[in-house]
């Protein structure tokens, strides 16, 4: 199975590490697909901002709630989660050869946002990068039935891994995803 899923302990630590390894890559030719963390710039700038970029280069969505600045809990906006996921979705089917998906967070744990497009990718024997917290992992074993492989959250590492993927020849579809890994819902 061509999925690597890795472990950064800081936030925001992946939306770096996968912005400079879809550089390189697009450097490189290579089509890359999926989304990276951004950090929202300004003086108003609240902790619980997160914004998402879609790769490469595209719409920038704002995935968290606004609740105020006294607020002290963060909300996740699902509907702008959903939006960029289906706008990764659709740049599936133009040709990628490779899908970065920035954290299978709490949506993804509960079937829902970027759930089904990591399994489409599979699907279509597309690579796949994920970036996975330790409050998800159990709930990301379960949906890829523990099939992918753990790389290290350095650099050079992800290239390691993805390098010699992407050059495999596809040996014809697959009956993928076995039994657990259909379940997007």
């Amino acid at each position: 199975m061509k999925l690597a899923y890795t472990m950064l302990p800081g936030r925001g630590d992946a939306g770096l590490l996968f912005h400079q390894l879809a550089q390189e890559l697009t450097g490189r030719g290579i089509s890359v697909a999926g989304l990276v963390q951004t950090e929202a710039a300004g003086p108003d700038r609240h902790p619980c901002d997160m914004y998402l970029r879609v790769l490469p280069g595209g719409t920038v969505y704002r995935i968290s709630q606004s609740l105020g600045a006294g607020s002290r809990g963060c909300r996740l906006d699902a509907d702008a989660l959903e939006a960029a996921a289906f706008e990764v979705g659709r740049a599936l089917s133009r040709g990628t050869e490779l899908l970065i998906v920035n954290k299978f967070g709490k949506l993804e744990a509960q079937g829902r946002g970027f759930r089904t497009v990591i399994a489409e990718a599979i699907g279509n024997d597309v690579p796949v990068i994920v970036g996975v917290n330790d409050l998800n992992l159990e709930a990301f074993l379960d949906f890829t039935d523990g099939l992918g492989s753990a790389v290290l959250p350095r650099h050079q590492a992800l290239l390691d891994w993805v390098l010699p993927v992407l050059r495999a020849p596809v040996a014809g579809r697959s009956a993928w995803p076995p039994g657990p890994m259909l379940r997007a819902f």
